[in-house]
């Protein structure tokens, strides 16, 4: 048998525990173990019934998803295919009693299917996940989960892919029995009771299978809601197409659909990509210099300096984790405001059902206000949130130092400045970071941390492990202007203007990059930032600008007219009084007036090229960052992207979505842009060097940054 799986008795119930550590994966070897034990056991008259557990913290949270990487590229090896396993499973002669604890999710909840019954502990959960990696479960899940819990459960866990917790899966009828206390000693008791009874198998189960009339709604409003809420994306409209099949034909030329599906959505350039962001959201944990034993920082308390917007969004952020906040304003107008701000998001929220109120009004009676630095010696880590300006950021950290301890952290809420220039207002430049939140703070996943030259190792790996705690996915970036996202951003949004300036419609240019799957376009993206925050950091940098390079001339207009998005009513489009966009004739207008006054051509532009020229500049940017090592890695950028600026999951992030059309043609539409409209379309170096080697940005290390 299999080391990875054990096979023990215990007055006539067998035992098999799997022991595939970390998660119990399905990896090679333990569908074979587990299919032996079973065989061992059919041929033994004194086990009377079974019970399959895991060892360790978990049941089965899923397949090994490095296998279906093996699948697509042709290097999988040979062996137990799940479905074979789990047929064997409930062919057993002696009932087989599932214990599940942790997570049973994908093929685990599969696995657990399988079984005769199933049992767990309250905390368990169990799940279809795989629409998050753009596959449907493989192995019968979308033909046993609608025999067990109904159509409508087994569609919305399959095509929706979240999972749900064990009383709910008890109500559900995917869970026979909750266990309280021991797992192992309840499910054993429970084998007792069960052994001798007809052991009842999932895949002859019709009753809950429901009937045309029945199922038809279900099925057109899940569609409804998939094409609504998972745009573009393919696998969860295959997991619902599955789910019918359970209902329309036998069991297994129902499996045989949902292996036709699955092999299609596996074999897709979104599940590729899906499955990379997956590995990438863990390989951007990893900094190369900075070792996992480097010691860390204990963070118990935080001060935040600016109540505003981003400084009350931070101060929820850290509030939600547990964490005592002091939160620092000028005067108490802004204070209070910020406040107010506050407890209308935490409001938002209880309205909405994500919070309860009595988690909300522990969190708020976390957050201290304060007019001073009175109580800043006592807390670890002191986040500055004020505006965009490096002489208020300076002048604030010129301040902090003086009144905090020494070892403090301390970091800037910085989108765009200098780190290394902020750190020069302070006498401990290695304590300085910059933890760079994206708007609205307590929403949006991504926390760029900014390394300045001296910023030390503890205080990075501190910042790492403590944006998990917070909830944040973290990634390391060096310090240059914008940093990484927003570096690319600014190309991104030029292209968008300057389309709008060359002939297209405002609506035009948002829909083409809604339609390729930003989750909101460029320029009402700016709208919902508001038009001033750029303004203000385009004058602030005013002195880099290379005179004589076409820039961006409608924006500023509107800003001087007052126009500043949805805060003020109107930016590029009107807004209604629940901020809904509104296309605006007179910005047509206006546009039309300022590009002929600058001699600028306007013409009809595709749908094609709108995409091509915004999605490019985003590329070519992020090639020159990776190639100056801005960026440790091209899944950091796609990271960067997928989490703080909408672009599609399904994609992969700029970079992976550049490789997968080929770097030979991105850098040969590069190279006719930079024809068309010169030298801001330079093509990068390293994407040149790339695309001239036949190799992509996924495959580019460090290592190969020297002879780029």
């Amino acid at each position: 048998m299999s080391d990875l799986v054990q096979l023990t008795r215990d007055n006539g119930i067998a035992i098999i525990t799997i022991n595939n550590p970390p998660v119990n994966a399905l990896s090679p070897g333990v569908p074979e173990g587990i299919a032996e034990a079973i065989e061992q056991i059919d041929h033994d008259d004194t086990v009377k019934a079974v019970v399959l557990i895991g060892g360790g913290r978990t049941f089965v949270a899923g397949a090994d998803i490095k296998e279906f990487g093996k699948i697509t590229s042709g290097k999988a090896r040979g062996g137990l295919e799940l479905p074979a396993l789990l047929l064997r499973i409930e062919d057993c002669r002696r009932p087989v009693v599932m214990a599940i604890h942790g997570t049973a999710l994908g093929g685990g909840l599969e696995l657990a299917m399988a079984g005769h019954y199933r049992v767990a502990v309250p905390s368990a959960q169990v799940g279809q996940p795989e629409v998050k990696l753009g596959i449907i479960p493989g192995a019968g899940g979308t033909q046993r989960l609608p025999r067990l819990a109904g159509v409508a459960k087994a569609v919305e866990m399959c095509a929706e892919g979240n999972p749900i917790l064990a009383p709910e899966a008890l109500k559900s009828a995917i869970v026979d029995r909750l266990i309280e206390g021991d797992l192992l000693a309840g499910a054993v008791a429970f084998a007792h009771e069960v052994a001798g009874r007809p052991a009842p198998k999932t895949r002859e189960r019709n009753d809950k299978l429901g009937t045309p009339e029945q199922n038809g709604p279900i099925f057109s409003t899940a569609r409804e809601t998939a094409r609504k809420k998972q745009r573009n994306i393919i696998a969860p409209l295959a997991a619902i197409d599955a789910v019918e099949a359970a209902t329309r034909l036998p069991f297994e030329e129902g499996c045989q659909m949902e292996r036709r599906l699955f092999a299609e959505c596996l074999f897709s350039d979104q599940s590729k990509a899906l499955i990379h962001v997956f590995f990438g959201e863990r390989e951007v944990a990893k900094i190369p210099d900075v070792p996992k034993e480097t010691p860390l920082i204990p963070v118990k308390s935080v001060a935040i300096v600016g109540a505003g917007t981003m400084g009350g969004g931070i101060a929820m952020v850290f509030a939600n984790a547990g964490f005592p906040v002091l939160l620092k304003e000028v005067d108490q107008p802004a204070l209070d405001r910020g406040l107010a701000t506050i407890r209308k998001n935490y409001a938002s929220s209880v309205k909405r059902g994500r919070f309860t109120q009595q988690f909300v009004d522990e969190r708020l009676s976390l957050i201290k206000p304060t007019l001073n630095y009175e109580g800043f010696a006592a807390v670890d880590m002191v986040v500055e949130a004020v505006f965009e300006s490096m002489a208020l950021k300076k002048q604030v950290f010129g301040e902090i130092v003086r009144v905090c301890r020494t070892g403090t952290i301390l970091a800037s809420n910085t989108s765009t400045l200098d780190i290394d220039e902020i750190a020069s207002a302070a006498s401990r430049p290695e304590c300085v970071i910059g933890t760079h939140f994206f708007s609205p703070a307590n929403v949006m996943r991504l926390l760029e941390i900014v390394r300045g030259k001296a910023t030390s190792k503890e205080v990075i790996s501190t910042c790492m492990q403590l944006a998990k705690k917070l909830g944040k996915v973290a990634v390391l970036v060096g310090n240059c202007v914008g940093f990484v996202g927003n570096r690319m951003f600014g190309p991104y949004r030029r292209e968008a203007q300057f389309l709008v300036e060359e002939g297209a419609s405002v609506e035009a240019v948002d829909k083409a990059l809604y339609d390729f799957g930003m989750a909101m376009g460029p320029l009402a993206t700016a709208d919902l930032a508001g038009l001033d925050v750029s303004w203000r950091i385009r004058r602030e940098y005013q002195h880099l600008q290379k005179p004589g390079v076409r820039r961006p001339l409608v924006e500023d207009r509107l800003c001087e007219l007052g126009r500043f998005g949805q805060k003020t009513g109107a930016g590029w489009y009107k807004y209604d009084e629940n901020r809904r966009a509104i296309p605006d004739p007179e910005v047509a207008e206006l546009v039309r007036k300022w590009v002929a006054a600058a001699s600028i051509t306007q013409r009809q532009i595709t749908a094609e090229e709108i995409v091509d020229r915004c999605i490019c500049a985003l590329v070519n940017e992020g090639a020159r960052i990776l190639e100056d090592g801005y960026a440790l890695r091209a899944v950091d950028i796609d990271i960067i992207y997928l989490n703080g600026y909408g672009f599609p999951t399904y994609h992969g992030g700029p970079m992976w979505y550049a490789d997968t059309v080929g770097l030979k043609k991105v850098y040969n539409r590069i190279c006719e842009f930079h024809k068309q409209h010169g030298q801001i379309w330079e093509p990068a170096p390293l994407l040149r060097q790339l695309a001239e080697q036949g190799k992509t940005f996924a495959e580019f290390t460090r290592d190969q940054r020297a002879t780029a």
